[in-house]
């Protein structure tokens, strides 16, 4: 009985401590425009017009920045050889662009014409920054918004 009662208690202190170790493994880290290698991009204001409207919500204007962001730091690790390979990006981004329209809808908030105007000038000056002679509508083709 001692043995089974010692075993109880130590499969329940394992079993405690688990998931912390397990947390602290699965922990994303957040990019932030800091971490951007090109100057002019980390230092720019993304979305800039959103946050200065009430109408969206500030945190997830904030998720919208992050995508952003996301994109910038693929573009330069990855350093898309062509236009086709930038697109391929873009349009990856646009798509979390498309799954956050959802999460604004639930919000009591949309991505319209505002959104849609901003989102698409950082998309364009991000590709101009990195010395992209992209179409704004091919960058942000396949959304939905």
């Amino acid at each position: 009985m001692k043995y089974f009662l010692f075993t109880l208690i130590c499969l329940a202190l394992l079993s405690c401590s688990q998931p912390e170790k397990n947390k602290a493994t699965h922990t994303a880290i957040k990019a932030t425009p800091q971490d951007i290698k090109n100057d002019t991009l980390r230092n720019y204001l993304f979305l800039k017009d959103m946050y200065s409207d009430s109408y969206f919500p500030k945190f997830l204007v904030d998720k919208g920045k992050a995508i952003l962001v996301d994109l910038c730091l693929q573009i330069e690790n990855e350093q898309p050889k062509n236009l086709e390979d930038l697109y391929k990006l873009t349009h990856a981004a646009t798509e979390k662009f498309n799954d956050l329209e959802k999460v604004f809808d639930a919000n009591g908030s949309e991505i319209e014409t505002a959104a849609r105007e901003s989102i698409a000038a950082d998309f364009e000056f991000i590709a101009h920054t990195y010395g992209y002679k992209a179409d704004v509508e091919e960058l942000i083709a396949p959304r939905n918004w």
